[in-house]
C-alpha cells in the first residue's frame, strides 16, 4: 500500500534527511510522555482567538500519543461580554471578581458557552489523518469542590470562590479510561452553591492534587521576560517568585500565572510551562523540542554541574564524537574513556550531557585541562567557563600550581580567561613525549 493511500505524505528526497533527524529528535519525548499526566490551562482569550481550532487539534494529538490530559479553561472575556449585554458593571477586588447573584448568572452562562465550544472543538478527532475516525472522549463532572473567598479588606466577595478540594481519584479513573477531562472555572460547595473560581488557581490545585508531571499555562505573552523584554526560558521556583513580585513589566496573564506556577512547583509538580497562545503550534514546540519556546519553572535548576559517573559514558561519547570527527578534539579510545571517567566533570541540562572537561595531573605541580567540549546549542549559556572554573577548583584542591591546555582552534578563548601561550618545551616531560607534531596544537598555561 502506498503512503498516499494511507493518507501520509512521504517526504521529498531532499527533505528525507531533515525528516529523519526531526523524527529521531521527537521520538524520545513521545516515549517519555506516554502515560504521563499533563494539566493544560488556558483563559477565555485563547478560545476566542483564531488559533482555537489548531489548539484543539494539538490537544487531540497529545491524547492520541497516550498522554493523560486534564484541561482547565477560563472565560474572562466571555463573562465581560455577558455583563455588558445585561448592563452590569464588572468589579474586581485584588485578583478576584466581585461576584454577586446577577454576576454569577453571567458567569454560569459564559462558562457554559465556552465549555460547549471546547467540547465541540475537541470532538472533531484528527481530520485529514489516519486517525480521522478515531474517538477521543471529553468528560466533565463535579470534580471541584469550592468554598467562598469571603470578605477581603472589608469587601464581601459573595460568590467569588476558591478551591476546597479536587476529586483526584475521580479524575484518575476517567484518565485511565483514555478520556480527556475538561474542567471549568466553576465549582460547587457541599451545600450546592456555585462559585466563580480563578482558572489559574483551579489548574494549580488540580496539578498538585494529581501530582501531575507537567502544568502548562497558555498566556498572552511568549513567556516570562526580563525588564528588557528578553525571554527567560528557564526559572527556578525561587527566581520565578522573585520575578512575580518585582516584574511590573509582565503581562496581565503572567502576573496571575507565575505565583501559581511557583506554588505548584514547590508542591511537587514536575515542570510548569508558560507559553503563548498567539502562535500556531507553540504547545507542540514547547513539549517536543529541547529548547522549547516559552518559560519552564522548576523547583530546582535544570542545570547540574557535577563529577562524571560511569553511566555518563554514552552521553559523553555523543557529545565529543562530532568534535573528534571535525578535528577539534583528539579521539579518545572508548575503553580508556571508561577507565578515566573519574577525571571528568560534566554539565547536565534536563537530563542531557551538554558539556564536559577533564583534569589530567602530571606530577605534583602541573595538570592538563583536557577535552573541554560544549554542545553547540548550549555554548551561549556559559557552560564552557563554568567547566573551566570547576577543573581549576579541582586542580587547586589537589595542590596543582599550574594548568595547561592544548588547542588548535580555541586559543583566544583561553587567553581571554587568563591563559598565556607557551612553547612545547615547557610541557611536562611525559606530555612532550606524546605531543602530536602534525596537529601543532598551541600550548597555553595558567598559574593557579
Amino acid at each position: 500500500m502506498s503512503d498516499k493511500s494511507r493518507g501520509v505524505a512521504a517526504p521529498q528526497a531532499g527533505e528525507a534527511e531533515k525528516f529523519v533527524t526531526w523524527f529521531r529528535s521527537v521520538a524520545p519525548y513521545v516515549n517519555l510522555f506516554r502515560g504521563k499526566t499533563f494539566v493544560l490551562a488556558f483563559g477565555g482569550k485563547a478560545i476566542a482567538g483564531p488559533l482555537a481550532w489548531t489548539l484543539a487539534y494539538d490537544v487531540n494529538l497529545l491524547a492520541a500519543l497516550g498522554i493523560r490530559l486534564v484541561l482547565v479553561h477560563g472565560a474572562r472575556p466571555q463573562i465581560e461580554e455577558e455583563l455588558r449585554e445585561k448592563g452590569l458593571e464588572s468589579q474586581y477586588h485584588g485578583r478576584y471578581r466581585v461576584t454577586d447573584a446577577a454576576a454569577l448568572d453571567c458567569v454560569i452562562d459564559a462558562v457554559g458557552s465556552v465549555y460547549l465550544e471546547l467540547e465541540a472543538l475537541l470532538s472533531q478527532g484528527l481530520p485529514d489523518t489516519p486517525m480521522a475516525n478515531s474517538t477521543i472522549r471529553v468528560i466533565g463532572g463535579n470534580f471541584i469542590t469550592a468554598r467562598p473567598v469571603g470578605v477581603i479588606d472589608g469587601v464581601d466577595m459573595q460568590y467569588a470562590g476558591a478551591v476546597r478540594k479536587i476529586d483526584a481519584d475521580g479524575i484518575r479513573a476517567q484518565l485511565g479510561l483514555g478520556n480527556i477531562v475538561l474542567l471549568s472555572c466553576l465549582g460547587t460547595s457541599p451545600t450546592g452553591e456555585s462559585f466563580n473560581l480563578a482558572m489559574e488557581e483551579v489548574a494549580e490545585a488540580t496539578a498538585v492534587a494529581m501530582n501531575a508531571d507537567k502544568l502548562v499555562f497558555l498566556s498572552d505573552s511568549q513567556g516570562a521576560t526580563d525588564i528588557d523584554g528578553r525571554l527567560l526560558d528557564e526559572l527556578t521556583a525561587e527566581a520565578a517568585d522573585r520575578l512575580s513580585r518585582i516584574g511590573d513589566w509582565l503581562s496581565s496573564d503572567l502576573k496571575r500565572y507565575l505565583p501559581c506556577a511557583v506554588r505548584a512547583s514547590r508542591a511537587g509538580v514536575g515542570r510548569v510551562h508558560v507559553i503563548g497562545y498567539n502562535e500556531d503550534g507553540t504547545l507542540l514546540r514547547e513539549l517536543f523540542s529541547r529548547d522549547g519556546v516559552g518559560t519552564v519553572v522548576t523547583r530546582e535548576s535544570l542545570e547540574k554541574l557535577r563529577d562524571a559517573r560511569p553511566d555518563d559514558i554514552g552521553g559523553l561519547i555523543a557529545l565529543i564524537e562530532p568534535q573528534e570527527e571535525d578535528g577539534t578534539l583528539v579521539r579518545r579510545e572508548r575503553d580508556l574513556l571508561e577507565r578515566e571517567i573519574s577525571r571528568f566533570s560534566v554539565v547536565e541540562h534536563d537530563g542531557m550531557i551538554v558539556g564536559c572537561a577533564a583534569l589530567y595531573p602530571y606530577g605534583e605541580a602541573q595538570a592538563e585541562l583536557a577535552c573541554l567540549a560544549v554542545h553547540p546549542q548550549f555554548r551561549r549559556w556559559g557552560y564552557g567557563e563554568q567547566l573551566m572554573k570547576r577543573i581549576e577548583a579541582r586542580a587547586r584542591e589537589a595542590g596543582i600550581e599550574s594548568l595547561f591546555v592544548l588547542t588548535t582552534v580555541t586559543s583566544h578563548w583561553f587567553i581571554e580567561r587568563g591563559f598565556s601561550e607557551k612553547s612545547v618545551d615547557e610541557l611536562p616531560a611525559e606530555k612532550r613525549l606524546v605531543y602530536n607534531l602534525q596537529r601543532r596544537s598551541k600550548v597555553l598555561m595558567k598559574p593557579l
